[in-house]
């Protein structure tokens, strides 16, 4: 009890949730042999792509790394060197799944290249550790699902908020009824970057600029489009929308339990600035899902209120569901609602139980070992994906939508002009055929 009582206040979770899930673990499991370590492949090696290969590493060994940046791959070369042995370097990743001692790739590019740097993986017979979103547009999700699903690769797709116990028991709560009838979800995320205008300057040498912008137009470079801040350009991603919006939708998305909204709004609180990043970065947005449910998402600048909710640390992001008998906020620091029975009454035995992991990346591992499906697989992850992808299209369009979840399209008023935007032209060679 005593450990209980431990675990419960240093996880902020009540201490029924923290007794049934000790309860729940499994034996541990037998040793593996050392030799038991699949060959992982990073494509993409910035700071998440060596995050997440470090964190991979744990279950296997680094035997190659793959970016179009030399000074990146350079690094990720050095950072898993291990036992004088140093892992493969490529600036082509179709080069680098060609390994026969290559069991695994993981993905953290930028934005624009999941899609196809995923397919040519799963193609490749490579299970996948693919970082969020999972895609930048729909109708690349389909391609994905399919190819996933031909070639019977485990995929998981980097929303780890999935393997964290508190966002598991918040939508657990929902989904059983404690708030009452789920009325409204509430998404706040931090507000993206308003810069600019910006310089061209020459390339830097090492990084390869035509491969880097893929199936996107070719453009000039710009020091402040490549790398981290990508995620500020339209043609790359999606602004907040997509990046901690990726996040949190999924959130949504799994405290709701259906595949997708039925109406998507939004619109842009603040222009960028011409000659800048694109994205604006502040936006409301409004989804209206088929069991009545309404969901806002919205940035959240330091200056501006974000629900009424007093949160521990201090972040302006998080998800609120909000029901006709209370609610539940969570956030990766934080579990609160606005009665303490909400969270210190015990689920009763029949309760909905969500797919339950603790460790996102242990869970990929866990499922590559026994051909199972990990808890974001590819399905989930491109749904949650197309969440953000909508919200993208109402934005840049300044249009009101319908979406048929089943058929995947819109329909009824401005159907046509919407579904034009499921997809996106694909500059050559970047292409389809550059994976087949």
């Amino acid at each position: 009890m005593t450990r209980c009582a431990a675990l419960a206040a240093a996880g902020g979770l009540p201490l029924w949730f923290v007794e049934r899930e000790l309860a729940a673990q499994e034996a541990p499991k037998s040793p593996r042999s050392p030799n038991d370590r699949p060959g992982i492949a990073l494509i993409g090696c910035g700071g998440m792509g060596r995050g997440d290969a470090q964190n991979a590493s744990r279950f296997g060994d680094i035997v190659a790394v793959c970016d179009v940046d030399d000074n990146h791959a350079s690094e990720a070369a050095k950072q898993f060197t291990k036992n004088g042995r140093t892992p493969a370097r490529f600036s082509d990743f179709r080069r680098a799944l060609e390994r026969g001692d290559v069991d695994i790739a993981v993905q953290a590019t930028p934005d624009h290249w999941h899609t196809l740097v995923n397919l040519a993986a799963t193609r490749a017979k490579k299970d996948v550790y693919g970082e969020k979103p999972m895609t930048l547009t729909i109708d690349e999700g389909k391609h994905l699902i399919k190819a996933v699903r031909e070639h019977r690769t485990v995929f998981q797709t980097g929303t780890q908020q999935r393997s964290d116990k508190k966002f598991r028991l918040a939508c657990e709560l929902v989904r059983n009824g404690r708030i009452g009838k789920l009325k409204q979800v509430q998404v706040f995320v931090p507000a993206g970057l308003r810069e600019g205008p910006f310089k061209t300057v020459p390339v830097p040498p090492g990084l390869n600029w035509d491969f880097w912008q893929g199936q996107t137009p070719g453009v000039d470079y710009l020091k402040e489009r490549c790398h981290a801040n990508f995620r500020w350009w339209w043609e790359y991603s999606g602004g907040p929308v997509t990046d901690w919006g990726a996040h949190h939708n999924d959130i949504a998305c799994w405290g709701i339990g259906q595949d997708g909204p039925t109406g998507v709004e939004a619109r842009a609180l603040t222009e960028p600035i011409p000659g800048g990043y694109t994205t604006p970065s502040e936006f409301e947005a409004t989804l209206t899902w088929a069991n009545g449910v309404t969901q806002s998402v919205r940035t959240t600048p330091d200056d501006t209120p974000y629900g009424g909710v007093i949160r521990k640390d201090g972040q302006r992001n998080g998800v609120k569901f909000v029901g006709t008998d209370g609610w539940i906020w969570v956030n990766r620091a934080d579990l609160g609602a606005s009665k303490d029975d909400i969270l210190e009454t015990p689920l009763p035995a029949n309760a909905v139980r969500l797919e339950v992991s603790n460790d996102h990346m242990g869970n990929f591992f866990d499922c590559v070992r026994t051909r199972k499906t990990p808890v974001a697989p590819v399905e989930v992850g491109h749904r949650s994906a197309a969440i953000g992808h909508l919200i993208v299209i109402a934005l840049r369009t300044g249009r009101k939508y319908q979406w048929d979840p089943a058929r995947e399209e819109f329909i009824g008023e401005n159907a046509q002009e919407g579904n034009a935007h499921l997809a996106r032209p694909m500059r050559p060679p970047y292409n389809w055929g550059f994976v087949s």
